[in-house]
């Protein structure tokens, strides 16, 4: 069972979103608040494991209330729910587990408390949930990418591409040395200034000759040669073990 906080300014918004989430036998209290200095009151004294914000409300915003909770102890994760599409971006920047659009669908929505159950089972167990899911605007909606999806990533200019396992490409607005930072626990590598790889998704890995590379099944990608060190003892060493 997971405790949540929802806040939101617009009334039917939030007895909809309460209602939705009653509705999933995996949610334990609900706390509403219908205004961010509220949920703030609220969360000093209540723990709760997420909280879903809107984006939009006036005083202290969705984004300055989850930028108030990394002084907390125990951060709850954040999920964004609005109608807001522009903001997925900062969300990202936010470390949000998750970005909802408004209306709400009850599908849509129990994938994100099936993210919220995975992100405290890895708070748990001491893995680090930090940048699991990249927000990709599409349309009117946004996308979520799983970070554990992505094999390579190619920088172009200051976005991001993302290439998958089942093949699709995502472009962000989020600089590869940003991902770079943020995924490096997660076993990703710098293999270049515009190439970075997922060590589990690297085939083969040839660092002598004119032109080394790393293969990644059925596409090659170069090494810069002052990473080689670094190649080689983060993926080299890795095979052998």
């Amino acid at each position: 069972m997971i405790d949540v906080l929802i806040a939101d300014d617009e009334p039917p918004a939030l007895a909809e979103l309460v209602a939705l989430l009653r509705a999933d036998a995996r949610i334990g209290a609900i706390h509403a608040a219908s205004s961010g200095a509220e949920a703030l009151r609220m969360l000093s004294v209540e723990a709760v494991d997420a909280v879903f914000l809107d984006i939009h409300m006036p005083g202290v915003s969705g984004f300055d209330l989850a930028r108030a909770l990394d002084r907390f102890a125990e951060r709850p994760a954040v999920v964004f729910v609005t109608a807001d599409e522009a903001g997925a971006v900062e969300a990202f920047e936010l470390q949000a587990l998750d970005y909802v659009l408004k209306p709400v669908r009850p599908e849509r929505l129990r994938r994100t408390v099936d993210r919220v159950v995975a992100e405290r089972r890895g708070r748990e167990s001491g893995e680090d949930a930090e940048g699991q899911t990249v927000p990709v605007p599409i349309g009117q909606s946004v996308r979520l990418v799983r970070r554990d999806d992505v094999r390579w990533v190619k920088a172009e200019g200051d976005y991001s591409r993302l290439w998958t396992e089942a093949g699709d490409s995502h472009l962000v607005r989020i600089p590869i040395s940003e991902l770079e930072e943020r995924w490096a626990a997660a076993g990703f590598v710098r293999i270049h200034r515009s190439y970075l790889v997922h060590a589990d998704a690297v085939t083969e890995v040839r660092l002598s000759g004119s032109l080394p590379v790393v293969g990644l099944a059925e596409i090659e990608l170069p090494v810069s040669r002052r990473l080689i060190p670094a190649v080689r003892s983060r993926l080299v060493k890795a095979e052998r073990r």
